[in-house]
């Protein structure tokens, strides 16, 4: 069948509470691109958009949140990325609908990867949303915030009008939910069943809004994916006032409001002399959010909050996630059984080597011995500790691991991000993905127990074994792979006994990454 495209005046236009919106109709959805939800002064809140008068052109995407450091164009074959026009005015969204009418259709709203400092709406070319919305008959929304020096820097010593800056990127989340809640239903969306989703960073957002009570009642459930994270990226604690003081000094200014009125690239210049002054000594040097009365903690270190306790969580990660760079250029496949245990005994010790390669072999029978050096122990340590305090609390927490190898490299161990695109039914996108008789299939595994949590709660679906939600004692974790099944308790040891030994090191190693000198 034939793709159809249709923009005039009469088509796609929708009524939202600040005015007319514009968009256009291709391959039978809707699409609206840059629709302003809020507008801010740097380090405040949000504020309303004033309404306009006419339609709003809504067919390209909005500006992206001003980064700290040059976008470089890189490989389109792993995670093929988009480079947005930067602004700080970048409170916007875009939508994909399957049509603007009356219908009640599930909503997802994606929040995009890249700690709180990078990233965008627009980022990934994974990140489109026609095939989620086709296929399954959803509304999507994806949402730009403030990032980095603009949406973490807290200043809220220096007078009432800065008490929430540290959050102010959480904030515009916020308000972009509220505007979801406010208008998504003339977008044939159904503001009562809203499923906040992300990845990496947009995963650890996921974790914030949850601990956020202004954003209570304006989702309903969340999937967290490679999200849950601490160490380097816990919350900020402590005053924000050497991080001020810093700031100020490095720009010859004695003011926040002059500060507000600097050059962006004068700002962080500034930011990045205080980060590597105040991050080794774990003084509050902004970039993640900041604990207050607004966002009240990371629930890996404070309780998680009672009002949300109940949302259901789909929380995941990948196989290897960054650790699997560590095996590059070995001939994986052909690496002898004598090779690979003097290979593991270098890296980890005879030891830990001894300890986890039986564990290893228990819980991935499938796999060669050497893809144990591309294990990832850092996500998935951060994700069990989650999974047990949360399920304790409730039986609407379910996890998952993708295990499934790329054919880059004759066979890459699955990656950051390696599962976006079989969430967003977008793998004809990206081509590292395509392994005939292998991607189609799991991609629907995967794409039909996201439509079946969005909709109703609970992930099982026809597609996928009968799948038991977690519990503090049973783990049941669905492994996506080429033979996808749940595996009950089956890494908890060989995690801990990896990631005991590793864990702190690596997060200092971040730690100075982060503060390393500015050039």
């Amino acid at each position: 069948m034939e793709k159809q495209f249709r923009y005039d005046l009469q088509t796609a236009v929708v009524k939202t509470d600040k005015g007319l919106v514009h968009g256009y109709e291709y391959d039978g959805m809707s699409i609206f691109k840059g629709i302003p939800y809020a507008k801010a002064k740097r380090f405040h809140d949000p504020e309303p958009v004033e309404p306009w008068n006419g339609l709003l052109e809504a067919t390209g995407y909005g500006y992206v949140c001003p980064l700290m450091d040059d976008e470089r164009p890189g490989s389109d074959l792993g995670t093929p990325h988009r480079i947005g026009v930067q602004n700080e005015n970048c409170q916007n969204l875009n939508v994909w609908t399957p049509a603007c009418d009356g219908e009640k259709r599930p909503v997802m709203v994606w929040l995009h990867g890249g700690a709180f400092t990078g990233g965008s709406s627009m980022e990934q070319i994974a990140y489109e949303g026609a095939n989620l919305c086709k296929y399954g008959q959803i509304v999507f929304v994806s949402i730009n915030h403030r990032l980095n020096v603009l949406g973490y820097c807290d200043l809220s010593e220096y007078g009432e009008e800065y008490k929430n800056s540290g959050n102010a990127g959480t904030s515009d989340m916020v308000t972009a939910l509220q505007w979801v809640r406010d208008n998504i239903e003339a977008f044939g969306g159904d503001p009562g069943n809203v499923t906040i989703f992300g990845q990496s960073g947009g995963g650890m957002k996921v974790t914030a809004l949850l601990q956020t009570p202004a954003a209570d009642g304006l989702y309903h459930r969340g999937i967290v994916m490679s999200g849950v994270q601490g160490g380097a990226l816990f919350d900020c604690v402590g005053s924000g006032r050497q991080m001020g003081e810093l700031m100020m000094k490095s720009l010859g200014v004695k003011t926040v409001k002059e500060l507000e009125d600097a050059p962006y690239q004068d700002l962080v210049r500034a930011f990045k002399d205080m980060r590597y002054q105040l991050r080794p000594q774990k003084i509050n040097s902004g970039e993640t959010p900041c604990r207050n009365e607004f966002y009240l903690g990371d629930p890996l270190e404070v309780p998680f909050r009672k009002e949300t306790i109940d949302i259901p969580i789909l929380v995941g990660s990948t196989f290897s996630e960054f650790s699997g760079f560590g095996v590059m250029g070995l001939d994986r496949k052909n690496v002898t059984e004598a090779e690979a245990l003097k290979t593991i005994e270098k890296k980890f010790g005879k030891a830990v080597a001894d300890k986890t390669i039986p564990l290893f072999r228990k819980a991935y029978p499938e796999r060669n011995l050497i893809d144990l050096l591309g294990l990832d122990f850092m996500f998935r340590d951060y994700t069990l500790s989650y999974l047990e305090r949360r399920s304790g609390y409730n039986s609407c927490t379910w996890d998952y691991i993708f295990n499934l190898d790329g054919p880059m490299f004759g066979g890459q161990l699955p990656p950051h991000c390696a599962d976006i695109p079989f969430v967003f039914h977008n793998t004809e996108l990206i081509p590292s993905t395509q392994e005939a008789g292998v991607t189609e299939r799991l991609e629907k595994e995967i794409f039909d127990t996201v439509m079946a949590f969005v909709k109703t709660g609970n992930p099982n679906n026809p597609s996928i074994p009968e799948w038991k939600p977690d519990s503090p004692e049973e783990f049941n974790t669905m492994v996506f792979d080429r033979k996808t099944g749940v595996r009950t308790n089956f890494d908890r040891e060989l995690v801990k006994a990896l990631s005991r030994e590793y864990l702190d090191g690596m997060v200092e190693g971040i730690l100075k990454g982060m503060a390393r000198k500015p050039e």
